[in-house]
């Protein structure tokens, strides 16, 4: 029998509201049917927690007296965007450092804001009649400034690619470090746990959808850039209050050679409306798929390899013509299950309460490529490397002590690491937490710069 918003906040409110994770209810449809489900269930509970691009926090300082209009900001030396009010600004995610580039950047910003840490904040003006005051140098915490907003253009992808690289030659992306010829394979997102893969169609997601975000609440905006609803590539423009937020669920990251990024906690709550989202919420891992595409090659070149199945890629390897792949993943698991469990908790306990969208977000949104007047040949050939990452002389040394350690504090359980250690000396275990077998390791550190939360250290 068809429900309401009404009825199920109405049980959140008793406490009587049943509610579980996306994992759960794979298990409850194929015991009990999909109708039988829909009447027994109130809610399905979703996570996701990996680096997110798009994302930035707009902030707002206060004026100084006497007052300045920003021209040029800086903060813990990442320029800010100041083009808004005389002293608001945009802090992007992918922005670094001009201190510490490649190491800091936006993300860092961020994670540094929630966690309390002080800010510094150098910023300089041209100065006007009523905005006379030159610069600024200060520090502030996230309580000494009046908002601050996480704004992010693009998050939570209802699913995304496996990554490889059949090239002669490393390369360092977004997706991490890709070993040549095949090494290895990366990809993101959380397979059954994704929101946007258990309501594929949008019935519930939508312009004002109160979600977890950052381990506060935030709400959908509407889609995302990119979004690309036709080949189940849909996205999320999300905003939240960072003053609620917790830094477990907003890290900064940083990828060898490329840069920096936020990995971002979202989960979504899905109301079982109706006998058709219990179906939606009970997908598993075996039936979502997502494209292997070669980064060796150019994108105009259609480097789609195949089809892979998020259980194929949680195993840990892929098989790609024959092949064997270690594969591993940029986001986390283990965070993502932890956040439908949490906003499942939540709303068990009374504290979050769901609301209809005032619009779902489009399914009919056509995604372009850039059009281009001109075109410039940026790709280089790619010049043939002799050496491929398992003749590196750094795999013949011995570690006849620990090599390194790995901090547990900064360490987000992504699994980044695990695809690129020959040996299989680190791997993630039955609960998705990063694990090391001393015995395997032989010392080549091929993990030191894999890290995007800069978690391992040679000793």
């Amino acid at each position: 029998m068809p429900k309401t918003y009404v009825e199920i906040n109405e049980k959140i409110k008793n406490g009587d509201v049943v509610v579980v994770t996306a994992e759960e209810m794979i298990k409850i449809v194929e015991d009990k049917g999909s109708k039988v489900a829909a009447d027994e269930i109130d809610i399905v509970t979703t996570g996701t927690f990996g680096p997110m691009c798009s994302s930035g926090a707009f902030l707002n300082f206060g004026h100084s007296d006497p007052p300045i209009k920003f021209e040029n900001l800086f903060l813990n030396g990442v320029k800010a965007y100041h083009g808004n009010g005389a002293v608001d600004c945009y802090i992007g995610c992918t922005r670094m450092s001009d201190i510490k580039p490649f190491e800091y950047g936006g993300g860092h910003v961020i994670e540094d804001l929630v966690s309390g840490k002080l800010i510094r904040l150098n910023g300089n003006s041209y100065t006007t009649d009523c905005y006379p005051l030159a610069e600024v140098d200060t520090e502030f915490t996230i309580d000494d400034i009046n908002q601050a907003i996480l704004c992010n253009p693009r998050n939570a992808y209802q699913r995304y690619i496996c990554a490889v690289n059949s090239s002669d030659k490393t390369l360092y992306t977004y997706m991490g470090k890709l070993l040549p010829h095949f090494g290895n394979a990366h990809y993101s997102g959380a397979g059954c746990l994704n929101p946007l893969s258990n309501d594929p169609d949008y019935e519930t997601i939508g312009i004002g959808t109160r979600i977890f975000l950052g381990g506060g609440i935030g709400y959908v905006m509407g889609e995302g850039t990119q979004h690309n609803p036709t080949n189940r590539f849909g996205t999320l423009f999300v905003k939240g209050d960072l003053k609620q937020m917790s830094p477990e669920y907003l890290r900064g990251v940083t990828y060898e050679k490329y840069g920096t990024s936020l990995s971002v906690g979202v989960g979504i709550p899905i109301p079982i409306l109706n006998e058709g989202l219990a179906k939606k919420t009970a997908v598993s891992d075996e039936v979502l798929l997502t494209e292997i595409l070669d980064y060796g090659k150019p994108r105009r070149d259609k480097p789609e390899l195949k089809h892979v199945s998020y259980m194929e890629l949680k195993s840990g390897y892929i098989e790609l013509d024959g092949k064997k792949i270690k594969c591993s993943s940029l986001s986390s698991i283990f965070y993502a299950r932890k956040i439908a469990k949490t906003l499942k908790k939540w709303i068990e306990d009374g504290k979050f309460f769901l609301n209809p969208p005032a619009e779902t977000l489009s399914t009919k949104t056509v995604f372009k490529p850039m059009k281009q007047t001109s075109r410039l040949n940026s790709l280089k050939d790619f010049k043939k490397d002799a050496i491929s990452h398992l003749d590196n002389s750094d795999l013949k040394r011995v570690a006849k002590n620990q090599p390194f350690i790995v901090d547990d504090g900064k360490c987000i359980n992504c699994g980044a690491c695990v695809s690129l250690c020959p040996t299989d000396a680190l791997y993630l275990d039955k609960e998705d937490r990063l694990a090391f077998c001393f015995e395997k390791c032989i010392g080549c550190l091929l993990c030191l710069d894999s890290c995007p939360r800069l978690a391992i250290e040679e000793l």
